[in-house]
């Protein structure tokens, strides 16, 4: 069965974006250009601007497709009242989010300077600051709420950065979230 001419420019669009996130997470996106892009894919830079006319709209594509699992987080978050369970479950959910996650925030993250002024940049940190705020949800004293803080940064921080750590990824993700949980059970009461 032939494909469509939507599915092969769908399926197109979709090796870019993963070659493109592949040059960026292992080059940066400042020393990544749309020439070489189009070099690894062995297309021709015209054929690139087809579907995608800079490095910043194949930035927000990616941003787009790898932030809907945090945007279905936060609706859902929103809607749960700020229990000790709910945090849990937030925190459990975002670990597993920023699995998928973690190349794209790895590159906002290392390119903060180029990327503050774009819109993808403020886009992350409005999820962030969402799911900040929905962890850290409910009237609690100080010292609640930056137990709370140090959970949620735990999950968050591992993610992007644990390279140096001996073991395999998944289970470091793991171990960060039980402390995450640890940290967050260390806070209660809580709501």
């Amino acid at each position: 069965m032939a494909s469509t001419p939507q599915a092969r420019r769908s399926n197109t669009r979709e090796r870019i974006q993963q070659t493109a996130l592949d040059l960026f997470v292992s080059r940066g996106y400042d020393k990544t250009s749309l020439r070489e892009i189009a070099e690894e894919l062995g297309v021709t830079k015209a054929a690139l601007y087809y579907h995608f006319k800079t490095k910043e709209d194949i930035l927000t594509a990616l941003s787009d497709q790898l932030g809907e699992p945090v945007d279905a987080l936060i609706a859902w978050g929103l809607g749960q009242p700020p229990t000790l369970e709910t945090k849990r479950e937030l925190l459990r959910r975002y670990s597993a989010v920023l699995k998928d996650a973690a190349p794209l925030y790895r590159i906002l993250q290392e390119n903060q300077a180029s990327l503050r002024e774009l819109a993808i940049g403020e886009r992350l940190r409005e999820r962030v600051v969402s799911v900040s705020r929905l962890v850290q949800a409910g009237d609690a004293p100080l010292t609640t709420q930056l137990r709370l803080a140090s959970a949620l940064l735990t999950v968050h921080y591992g993610a992007l950065d644990l390279d140096a750590v001996q073991g395999d990824p998944e289970e470091k993700r793991s171990v960060l979230l039980d402390i995450a949980l640890e940290l967050l059970e260390s806070a209660a009461p809580v709501g």
